[in-house]
Order: C-alpha cells, then sequence, then structure tokens
C-alpha cells in the first residue's frame, strides 16, 4: 500500500524553528491531498497544516501563519517548516496521505514524530 515515514522531529527551544519531513513510499494513487495533524499529551489529535493535489494550502487558525507546509515535485516527501515554535506546539506530529482508491477516499498515515518545545 502506501507507507508515510516521518522526520526532523526533536527538542527545541521556544522561538526556534523545525522542519518536518514526511516521506512517501509504495502503490501510486491519486491523490487528494497531503498533511499533518498533531497530538499533544491528554489531547486529541488536532490538524494542522494539508496541500491539496491542486497546491492548495491551509493552515489550521491557531498556527498564526507561523507553519508552511511544501512538497516535492514528486509527492514524494511532504515538509512543514515550523518557526516561532511555543511549548503549546510540544506533540507528536503526524503525516497522512489522502488517496482516491476507486470511488473512495482513503487516508494513509505515518507512525508520528516527536516535537518538544522546551527551555
Amino acid at each position: 500500500q502506501v507507507q508515510l515515514v516521518e522526520s526532523g522531529g526533536g527538542l527545541v527551544q521556544p522561538g526556534g524553528s523545525l522542519r518536518l519531513s514526511c516521506a512517501a513510499s509504495g502503490r501510486t494513487f491519486s491523490i487528494y491531498a497531503m498533511g499533518w495533524y498533531r497530538q499533544a499529551p491528554r489531547s486529541q489529535r488536532e490538524w494542522v497544516a494539508s496541500i491539496s493535489s491542486a497546491d492548495t494550502t491551509h493552515y489550521a487558525d491557531s498556527l498564526e501563519g507561523r507553519f508552511t507546509i511544501s512538497r516535492d515535485n514528486a509527492w514524494n516527501t511532504v515538509y512543514l517548516q515550523m518557526n516561532g515554535l511555543k511549548p503549546e506546539d510540544t506533540a507528536v506530529y503526524y503525516c497522512y496521505k489522502r488517496v482516491i482508491q476507486g470511488t473512495e477516499e482513503v487516508d494513509y498515515w505515518g507512525q508520528g514524530t516527536q516535537v518538544t518545545v522546551s527551555s
């Protein structure tokens, strides 16, 4: 099927930056979108950003313009540039890929990468 592997997480001080990557492999389906969710301790998973097959980007309002999603030309890798990080951005960040299989939209998920923002 589809495999997604996130990387780039780590420990960063408040105000710092990180760039997450999501490498996709496996079968090729028609892409609907790729994006990122995050889940903080004791919280529900929260949608962060997405990029559609038409390269339309969307972001959670709470990010206040600090994050940027992008992709490579072949849709092999999706990136999340995170600037001005705050302690409340601490979470496990999950990449997802939404594809069209037949008449259905199917989501594939990575295993997540931990981002910790702390001084």
